[in-house]
């Protein structure tokens, strides 16, 4: 009897090892097909083929920004391979154009735009999509559900509002609920521009970093909780960690989506406060007939783009393959 029994749990055991091997067997072939068709030669061509086409706009970009004033208005920049002429007037032009503000002040200033935008809203957005994911609160999904479908109203929609509320505030009743952000007399403020990017970004931001910290096995917050572990501690040594390459994703994105903003910089900035994309439209000319110095201050304004997304690469490549191979 017992030999039967230890031999009937072997054959259990022989066949679990048989349907864990088959199950891993099947991942890593399905992975391996994955990886043969995003490495198989049309997809090597293709990538080359878009490589091609999303650098030459930049590469002639560049070349126009050395080529003297006249060349540029009567020939292409392809014509360097065959009369070459180059010069540094263009920059040295657009750095002393000065029109209430320098390329140098507005630089700065859509740093200072930059940060806070993309800060302010990866913060909140952990946040919330941390309570999203782990904690059972009432209305959550109905509430989840509202916050997704807040990414389709138009940012324009918005703009109307937004401009009552930075001027006049919020009134209940004769009560001055929010006094507005007038502040020291100046209507556009760094303030309103962070408040806005934040506002148009929390949305996406929450979807997506919701999808990514959804993913983390349930036994690593479990375990945690058996350590006495609360919400913060949970939130900031376990949950952060491992989204921070989604976090760096996004991160990426909402970067160069405020850096290259020109609608709300347009509408809630001006003077002083203006960013680097506001002044490139008066570089140009009233009539476009400057615009050797465009593609000088373009190239300019791209660099710092360049630095951040070359520098975060690593984590933005992360962050898309994250859970890519989840069975």
């Amino acid at each position: 009897m017992t030999s039967t029994t230890a031999g009937a749990d072997a054959d259990t055991r022989t066949a679990r090892q048989i349907a864990t091997a088959t199950r891993k067997g099947e991942k890593v072939g399905a992975f391996k097909s994955s990886k043969n068709r995003l490495s198989s030669r049309g997809a090597t061509i293709g990538a080359i083929i878009i490589a091609f086409v999303w650098t030459v706009p930049t590469f002639g970009l560049f070349v126009s920004s050395f080529r003297p004033a006249a060349d540029i208005n009567t020939s292409g920049w392809w014509t360097i391979f065959t009369h070459p002429q180059f010069t540094i007037q263009n920059y040295i032009s657009t750095l002393n154009f000065n029109d209430t503000i320098t390329v140098a002040q507005s630089l700065i200033n859509s740093v200072t735009i930059t940060i806070p935008a993309t800060i302010i809203p990866i913060v909140l957005a952990a946040l919330a999509a941390y309570a999203f994911a782990w904690i059972d609160f009432k209305g959550k999904n109905l509430l989840f559900l509202g916050v997704f479908a807040l990414q389709i109203v138009p940012i324009q929609m918005a703009l109307v509002p937004l401009l009552s509320l930075y001027s006049n505030g919020v009134k209940i009743g004769g009560l001055q609920i929010f006094p507005g952000l007038n502040l020291n007399g100046v209507s556009s403020s760094f303030a309103e521009v962070w408040i806005s990017h934040s506002i148009f970004a929390l949305p996406l931001a929450i979807f997506l970093l919701h999808n990514s910290i959804s993913l983390i096995p349930s036994e690593i917050i479990e375990a945690a909780k058996v350590d006495g572990a609360g919400h913060g501690q949970t939130f900031f040594r376990i949950i952060l960690p491992l989204a921070m390459p989604a976090i760096a994703s996004f991160a990426i994105f909402q970067f160069l989506w405020v850096w290259n903003d020109l609608l709300v910089a347009t509408i809630f900035t001006s003077g002083q406060n203006a960013p680097i994309t506001k002044l490139l439209v008066d570089l140009s000319g009233t009539y476009g007939q400057q615009w050797y110095l465009l593609c000088a201050g373009t190239f300019l304004a791209i660099i710092v783009p360049l630095i951040v997304f070359f520098s975060l690469q690593r984590f933005f490549v992360r962050g898309l393959l994250a859970g890519a191979t989840k069975g």
